[in-house]
């Protein structure tokens, strides 16, 4: 039953879905459809609209991809029905107080399930902690279809690896983990995804294994960050650069080359929770994990109170100073602006009685204006500023010219937090401005 599974969805006898159409999930179906027939399946009905307008809202494919697509983009569920290879690839955030948020996950697999039809494989992509695919997932797969796990369909796991806003690490050139329940599983998931993935593929030897490399390689480098995060903040109170001090460290082989800044977005700063989170429940609790994640949360609030201070070392007013902030999106060149860390610093220059104007130009407006309730200043419109700073590294913010920066001011101590070091640091404090970067 499930044997010739493979060959049946390269003979188009049989198709693939893909549950979860976001920055992850699209460029994933997108993919397929060029060798399988593919259904594209989201609950988002409005985001299924502007997809079948030709439009790509992630702009990680672009629109002339989209419109060229054999992908049925679709958001009536009872279209999985007609696969039997599915991809669930819906997000995996944590609640207020860091623990996992498996909503979005289970309410997929209620969905799925009651779709299920016999002789199918499901594999999750979502980042999890170990031993959700088996233990919470297959359990509501089974409820909802009646079926049993292992007889009548089965599963595998295969962490999403896709890096948003990046050209270069794209679901093609990145080496795919896939797992499966058994050999048979394994060996079909393999080779469903060889067929668009070119990097190559390593099979995880269970599928809770899988689950564990995910959710560690986002932790390792959320510890990394950290510790640059930590050192910023030590070299700051000995007045030294500290990108300065990071290149001069960087030309010896070995050194690993992370930078400080802002750890937002539905990765870095969110699977390390999961990890803990599991440690927590087999009574084991993280120090170095969690320690991470405090410095990395906290780095808002660092950055606003350099706003203030800086404001206060140029003899300007704290309260109603005139404060822009370029970038909003968790990270560069990327319309995303879900779990941004930049709004912890609009939220404590509230709390000094600061009403910052943002602009970003890469950033989705609506997604932004439902999730915060901000609407953006257009950047030509910015002028007249005590402070401004820059938060993301887009490259529009990088082909900024000195001139262009002094438009943005009004007369007095110009003030400049350029917190990803995008700009001449010599260039603009040799021009009087009041100059800091993380």
């Amino acid at each position: 039953m499930f044997a010739n599974l493979y060959q049946k969805l390269i003979n188009r006898e049989e198709k693939l879905s893909l549950i979860g159409l976001g920055y992850v999930g699209m460029p994933i179906a997108v993919a397929f459809a060029k060798k399988l027939d593919v259904i594209g399946f989201d609950l988002n009905e409005k985001k299924i609209q502007i997809y079948k307008n030709g439009t790509d809202p992630t702009r990680e494919v672009g629109d002339d991809v989209i419109q060229n697509t054999s992908v049925a983009f679709t958001a009536q569920e009872s279209r999985l029905r007609e696969a039997k290879f599915h991809i669930v690839a819906v997000p995996t955030p944590v609640n207020e107080d860091h623990t996992p948020d498996l909503k979005p996950l289970e309410g997929a697999c209620r969905i799925l399930g009651r779709n299920l039809v016999r002789g199918s494989i499901v594999v999750f992509e979502s980042t999890v902690y170990p031993g959700v695919t088996e233990e919470i997932c297959v359990p509501i797969l089974e409820e909802e279809s009646g079926m049993r796990c292992g007889r009548d369909f089965k599963v595998g796991y295969s962490p999403e690896r896709i890096n948003p806003g990046d050209r270069l690490h794209r679901l093609e050139t990145i080496t795919k983990i896939v797992s499966g329940m058994d050999e048979e599983t394994l060996d079909t998931v393999a080779k469903v995804y060889e067929l668009v993935v070119e990097a190559g593929i390593f099979k995880a030897e269970s599928i809770k294994v899988a689950e564990a490399a995910k959710v560690i390689e986002n932790s390792q480098r959320d510890i990394n960050i950290a510790f640059m995060n930590e050192l910023s903040v030590i070299f700051h109170k000995m007045g030294i650069d500290t990108k300065a001090v990071l290149e001069a460290a960087g030309t010896k082989w070995n050194f690993l080359k992370f930078y400080p800044g802002l750890v937002g977005g539905h990765c870095i700063g969110v699977d390390p929770y999961y990890l803990t989170y599991k440690a927590e429940m087999l009574g084991y609790h993280s120090r170095i994990i969690l320690a991470g994640r405090r410095i990395n949360d906290d780095m808002g609030r660092y950055v606003a109170e350099n706003v203030v201070k800086s404001l206060v070392r140029a003899d300007k007013a704290v309260r109603n100073a005139r404060v822009a902030i370029l970038g909003f999106t968790f990270k560069e060149n990327c319309p995303d602006t879900r779990n941004t860390k930049v709004i912890d610093i609009v939220s404590e220059l509230q709390e000094y009685g600061i009403d910052p104007v943002i602009a970003d130009p890469r950033a989705d407006r609506d997604e932004t204006e439902r999730l915060y309730g901000i609407t953006f200043t257009d950047t030509e419109k910015i002028r007249d500023m005590d402070c401004l700073v820059l938060a993301v590294a887009h490259d529009a913010f990088k082909a900024f010219s000195r001139n262009s920066i002094d438009r943005f001011y009004r007369d007095g101590k110009k003030i400049l937090l350029d917190l990803k070091g995008i700009l001449d640091r010599k260039e603009f404090e040799d021009a009087g401005y009041l100059y800091w970067r993380l």
